[in-house]
């Protein structure tokens, strides 16, 4: 077989039908999973839920919710955690593109769509959709729930650290460093306003500098506190919490938390919030199987 040759530059066909345009196998595992979203009938459940937070018949028809939260699950399995990432990635694959149902001659959703919705939508529908999850699986049985596992990491909040302003008088770091200089009377009133360098150089010989979360936050975001990462680094962060079905690996919880509680005031939260979570979707379980007394 000879080889073939890549040409620097080819000539775009003006024109392509529609027996010419590429084809994909698809992905089984989304395949798969769509057959079961189609067999719980998620679409026009999710599109019922949805339906208060959007305009009744004015303006152009947004991107479906269906569409919307396939993305999500998207960057969830495949660990993007971006939406500008989730954007392209769906958009450069084929099968990703059947699994959202997005036609060949269509643009998939790009990253703004993709804020605006989560700005638009409310968590509690998330959270709604979250338990919706969690009842299929408990249909299918692979919710167990009997031995669960905890686990928590850091994830660094979108706030840089020099934004850090002192909770009680504002000030930034800069400011706080000069009245520090100014009260040692290493600066007097008049002079000129000390140089990085100066406030670096004055930084390191003070004995006392902890960032307590306490005094210090970021007026960009206030929730976020300051954590040492995995990495031994220091940075604005949230803590993230997971309980487990150790059975089947399936998430029965994924609670957020101030990155500065420690593991012992959030398990219990999370193994409460855990249980409630499976509870619900005991409930929205017997809506699907259509069992429900009070649907009947």
């Amino acid at each position: 077989m000879a080889m073939g040759k890549r040409e620097a530059e080819q000539q775009q066909d003006l024109f392509v039908t529609h027996d010419k345009l590429p084809r994909s196998p698809g992905h089984v595992f989304y395949r798969k999973l769509n057959r079961l979203l189609a067999e719980g009938g998620f679409d026009r459940w999710i599109e019922e839920l949805c339906e208060p937070y959007y305009a009744d018949g004015r303006g152009r028809p947004s991107v479906p919710p269906g569409v919307y939260f396939r993305m999500l699950l998207v960057g969830y399995f495949e660990g993007i955690n971006s939406q500008r990432g989730i954007a392209w990635r769906c958009s450069d694959s084929l099968s990703l593109r059947e699994f959202l149902g997005i036609l060949l001659g269509e643009d998939s959703p790009d990253h703004s769509s993709l804020s605006y919705i989560r700005q638009r939508l409310p968590l509690s529908v998330h959270e709604a959709m979250f338990v919706w999850v969690l009842a299929l699986l408990q249909q299918k049985k692979l919710l167990k729930g009997k031995s669960v596992g905890v686990d928590s990491t850091t994830l660094e909040a979108d706030a840089a650290m020099k934004s850090i302003v002192r909770r009680d008088t504002g000030e930034d770091w800069k400011e706080y460093l000069t009245r520090l200089m100014k009260e040692e009377g290493l600066l007097e009133e008049g002079d000129d306003p000390p140089s990085d360098d100066e406030l670096r150089k004055f930084d390191k010989s003070r004995s006392d500098k902890k960032v307590p979360n306490a005094e210090w936050m970021n007026p960009n975001d206030p929730d976020a506190r300051i954590a040492k990462m995995k990495d031994g680094t220091t940075h604005l962060a949230y803590k993230a919490e997971h309980v487990l079905d150790l059975e089947t690996e399936a998430i029965l919880a994924a609670e957020i938390y101030h990155a500065d509680q420690a593991d012992t005031q959030t398990l219990e939260d999370s193994l409460h919030q855990a249980q409630a979570n499976q509870q619900e979707a005991g409930s929205e379980q017997q809506i699907l199987d259509g069992s429900c007394p009070c649907c009947s």
